[in-house]
C-alpha cells in the first residue's frame, strides 16, 4: 500500500503523510460516515486525549475539533514542527481516569 502525501486537513502543514480519521469512530457506528484526512501526529493526539465515546458525541466534526481547547494547543505547536516529524503519545490522565469507569 503506497502512502498518502498532503496536506493535514487539522493542522494545515504541507507535505506530511495522511491517515484516515473517522469523525465519528467506528466502534461508535462511524463506519460509512464522514471521515478527514490528517496527519500521523494530528491522528495520534486526538486518540491520546480523548475516548471514542467522546469523540462520538462531543467532537465529530473538523470543527469542533479544531475548536477543542486542548487540541488547539496543540495544532499551534505541531504547525511549527518539520513535516517528517513524529511524535510519542500517551494518553492524558483525564482519558485515563475515563477508561477506568
Amino acid at each position: 500500500m503506497r502512502k498518502k502525501i498532503g496536506q493535514c486537513q487539522l493542522c494545515e502543514r504541507d507535505e506530511v503523510e495522511l491517515t484516515l480519521h473517522h469523525l465519528t469512530p467506528k466502534e461508535e457506528g462511524g463506519n460509512h460516515l464522514p471521515t478527514v484526512e490528517i496527519c500521523i501526529p494530528c491522528h495520534k493526539q486526538i486518540h491520546a486525549l480523548y475516548t471514542n465515546k467522546e469523540l462520538a458525541i462531543r467532537l465529530m466534526s473538523l470543527e469542533r475539533l479544531k475548536d477543542d481547547e486542548e487540541l488547539k494547543k496543540f495544532i499551534k505547536w505541531i504547525k511549527k514542527q518539520p513535516p517528517k516529524t513524529l511524535i510519542q503519545t500517551r494518553k492524558s490522565n483525564d482519558r485515563k481516569a475515563k477508561s477506568r469507569r
